[in-house]
């Protein structure tokens, strides 16, 4: 991962059912623990969607988003690796 940061998954909590959405997912990142990321299943195949909020206009807003698509898609490896154990 980028620089010396350190980034493991801390937890997995998996949805059971036909909901395209198929589980959330806590990471840990240099002394920090982000929660609610999850893994859904969308039209295009199985991708990695950021936390987010909800706001005063209805739209929905990521509250933590990846530095480069870089990071973004090691973050995506490292996630949909220890979904599938």
């Amino acid at each position: 991962m980028e620089g010396t940061q350190t980034v493991e998954v801390s937890r997995i909590y998996r949805i059971d059912g036909d909901s395209n959405l198929k589980a959330f997912v806590d990471i840990s990142l240099s002394g920090f623990v982000i929660r609610g990321l999850r893994i859904v299943n969308g039209k295009n195949g199985m991708f990695v969607g950021m936390p987010r909020q909800q706001g005063s206009d209805g739209k929905w807003y990521n509250i933590v988003s990846p530095t480069s698509k870089e990071f973004y898609q090691e973050l995506t490896d490292l996630v949909m690796q220890a979904y599938q154990k």
